[in-house]
Formats: structure tokens, C-alpha cells, sequence
């Protein structure tokens, strides 16, 4: 009556497997929360910097054009201006014109904090925008 029984050796250690299996799961999810929030936010601030970029480009009007009363983009003028508000935002991107609407585009990687633990060292980032530029107000529309 007093004894105790032991569970068959092929069970012995099931236990421990099954912790080690648990706490890999919660690290992949403390880092899914921790890793993709910070992606989140940086996609965020990729897409700020990538309206912004496209805005500096718009703003970028044609002298000749305006000089003959037209408004214009100066489509080189344009994709530089962009191009290097990427640059001093930290995130170089890449600018176009077509169809007098400025485009940037933004793709780089930042690296993860828990992760890395089970390999994934970095997440990419990308953000597009396009802007144009204002007309105005036209009389009688």
C-alpha cells in the first residue's frame, strides 16, 4: 500500500521535452510582439519619411515653366530633392517622376532583439509614397 509507482522508462525526461518545447514558444512570441511591434513602427516612420521625400520633390517646379506661366515639375530637380531628404532622414531611397507625380521608395533592415535567438537577425522595412504638386485654385470651376 505504501508504494509508490514510477512511470515506465519510456516516459522518463517527456516532461523536460515539454518544457523546452514551451519556452521556445513563448520566446518566439515575446519576440513576434517585441520585434514586429518595433517593424511596425519603423515601417511607420519609413512611410512618414517616404511622403515627406515625395512632398520636397513636388515642391521641385520647373523655372522655365514658371516664367511662361505654366506649373511645372523639373522632373531632375525633382527625383534630387527627394532623394536627398532620404538621405538626411537617415533611409536612402530612391525617387521617379512620370506623369508630373513624384514617387519614393525606401527599403532597408533593422535589426531584431529576440529573434535573433532562433536565427531571424534582421527584418526588412519598406515604404512608398507619391505626391504632386498644387495647382491652386482656378477661377470659375
Amino acid at each position: 500500500m505504501g508504494r509508490s509507482r514510477r512511470p515506465p522508462a519510456s516516459q522518463e525526461g517527456s516532461i523536460s521535452a515539454f518544457v523546452v518545447l514551451m519556452l521556445v514558444a513563448v520566446f518566439v512570441l515575446i519576440g513576434l510582439v517585441v520585434d514586429g511591434g518595433a517593424a511596425l513602427t519603423a515601417r511607420q516612420a519609413a512611410t512618414d519619411e517616404a511622403e515627406q521625400a515625395a512632398r520636397a520633390g513636388a515642391g521641385s517646379l520647373s523655372l522655365s515653366a514658371l516664367r511662361s506661366g505654366v506649373i511645372e515639375i523639373d522632373n531632375q530637380q525633382a527625383v534630387i530633392s527627394a532623394e536627398n531628404f532620404t538621405v538626411v532622414a537617415g533611409h536612402p531611397g530612391t525617387a521617379f517622376v512620370s506623369g508630373g507625380t513624384v514617387t519614393v521608395q525606401i527599403h532597408y533592415r533593422i535589426d531584431t532583439q529576440v529573434l535573433g535567438i532562433i536565427g531571424i537577425d534582421s527584418l526588412p522595412v519598406s515604404a512608398s509614397a507619391s505626391a504632386v504638386d498644387v495647382k491652386g485654385v482656378t477661377v470659375g470651376s
